[in-house]
């Protein structure tokens, strides 16, 4: 795929631009802003059609988890951009007096945004917005796995916005490569771990500090206090939202017994009233971005679900799927940690709806699984599609320590109505946010920040956030030439000079 602009004269050109001084007055961060709500709001069935060719995204999600986030986020920014690029005065010590002390927030220069194909307009043009908050010049890279609207971007970019000032590079692991060899001020990553790992390397090399978003498997508590009704549904709504490829969708969940089958099967009837009794023929519900991605999921099914088949074959059914799925010695996780011997075989779970799959058209029904091992395939890598294993956990501390033993997630949920349950995944575990019967919440916010931790990456944006990631936070400070009270602590160190800086650390 030929590049739309080509790596190095991209970087050239920005930096030229950065270097005149042109991204810095407010007045062009606004216009550049406006300029950003009208190009998606303009072109919304062109986005909608271009994300359809690419996922088979509904055109309902497109607008909702989309187009209108880039929109209100370039909204929100705009209107407090005043106030975050002023002077904010900081007191200084008596000892200095007297002498003033701000801070003021200056762009850090040509920022490079590496977007993915899950939400190729949002994960691209919302880093975007922000950094163009900041002050600075802009390269945006947009996945070559969502090709449609990697041209789209490509094209409208340099119609709306200040085309000495961002540009759009298209192309696959070469372009990012070549991108990746210039000294950008700064790298904001979105994408999976193994190239998170590259990105970052690749920084060290010139120092640049890097924003990584990634992701990893987040959980999902519910407890028997939990309105189950609600449970299912928002976990449901959150889990099969763009056919499970969101990297905050809960990824598996952790029920105590006395709900955990109940659970189960009541997301099964929100599955139906989401999608209907053939979620295939919904236009509510998407598909998977390719053949790589459907073959690694439907290996993470139960065996035997998925019989032998040529990858052109029509609609696969389920067959058997409750009988083809081996069966759990042992439910719970951890079996032995309470003084029960009882082991766990490793099983993928049994289906309680959804299993079936149709290759050529790239659908992966809706799927929950319920009793599934710790040991199991689907356990050890982030899903990122259409598949949520249910497992079985004595109480919350059981949960706790699960979720503790693994990388931390991206995200992190708990559906339970009682207090300390709440205080304590809240103190004791670590994830980039935590909803409490909410999936998804904080990335649909302006005012939170958003990011992750440890394995889930590192750095947040949104908002303010996003402002500060994309910004140097500088310190000024100024003192007058007279008096020159610093004459009191200049050499020579006689007696008299010895007392008053013994005071003055006395009254630091």
């Amino acid at each position: 795929m030929a590049s739309s602009t080509t790596s190095n004269m991209a970087f050239t050109r920005l930096t030229a631009a950065y270097a005149s001084g042109r991204t810095r007055p407010l007045s062009w961060r606004r216009a550049q802003l406006d300029a950003l709500r009208r190009l998606v709001m303009d072109n919304r069935e062109d986005f909608v059609a271009a994300v359809a060719a690419d996922l088979g995204k509904p055109a309902g999600e497109t607008v909702l988890m989309e187009l209108n986030l880039v929109a209100d986020e370039a909204r929100f920014v705009r209107n407090r951009l005043s106030v975050w690029a002023a002077r904010h005065p900081k007191p200084m010590p008596w000892a200095l007096q007297p002498a003033a002390g701000w801070t003021i927030a200056e762009p850090k220069g040509v920022v490079l945004v590496i977007s993915p194909w899950n939400y190729p307009v949002l994960l691209a043009l919302a880093p975007v917005a922000d950094a163009l908050t900041a002050g600075n010049a802009v390269c945006l890279k947009p996945s070559e796995l969502a090709p449609n609207t990697a041209r789209l971007l490509s094209e409208l970019v340099p119609q709306y916005l200040d085309r000495e000032a961002v540009c759009v590079v298209e192309g696959g692991p070469k372009e990012t490569g070549d991108l990746l060899k210039a000294p950008f001020d700064h790298i904001f990553y979105t994408g999976g771990e193994r190239v998170g790992k590259i990105v970052m390397k690749a920084a060290a090399e010139h120092l640049t500090p890097v924003t990584l978003e990634l992701g990893g498997k987040s959980p999902c508590f519910v407890d028997g206090t939990a309105d189950l009704n609600v449970a299912a549904r928002r976990i449901a709504w959150g889990k099969f939202t763009n056919a499970g490829q969101t990297c905050v969708a809960p990824d598996y969940v952790l029920a105590t017994p006395d709900v955990a089958e109940r659970l189960a099967k009541r997301m099964a009837v929100a599955v139906t009233e989401f999608f209907g009794e053939h979620p295939q023929t919904s236009v509510d519900y998407g598909r998977i971005v390719n053949d790589r991605h459907m073959e690694r999921l439907i290996g993470l099914l139960p065996a035997g679900t998925v019989p032998s088949a040529e990858p052109s074959s029509p609609l696969i059914k389920a067959a058997s799927a409750v009988g083809a799925a081996v069966e759990m010695v042992g439910r719970r996780i951890g079996a032995g940690a309470a003084g029960d011997d009882t082991t766990a075989a490793v099983s993928a779970g049994r289906v309680v709806c959804g299993g079936t799959v149709d290759r050529k058209a790239r659908y992966i029904a809706p799927t929950v699984l319920y009793g599934t091992s710790p040991d199991a395939p689907v356990m050890q890598e982030e899903i990122f599609g259409p598949i949520l294993p249910i497992l079985v956990v004595k109480d919350a501390d059981e949960a706790i320590a699960f979720i503790n033993g693994r990388p931390k997630p991206l995200a992190a949920y708990v559906f339970s109505r009682d207090r300390g349950t709440r205080l304590a995944f809240e103190r004791r575990t670590s994830s980039g946010a935590l909803g409490f019967d909410l999936p998804l919440g904080h990335l649909l916010s302006s005012r939170l920040p958003f990011g992750g931790v440890g394995a889930s990456g590192m750095g947040t944006y949104h908002g303010k956030a996003g402002f500060d990631t994309f910004s140097h936070l500088k310190t000024v400070v100024a003192k007058p030439s007279f008096p020159d009270t610093l004459g009191l602590v200049y050499p020579p160190f006689d007696e008299a000079k010895r007392q008053l800086i013994e005071l003055i650390a006395k009254l630091s």
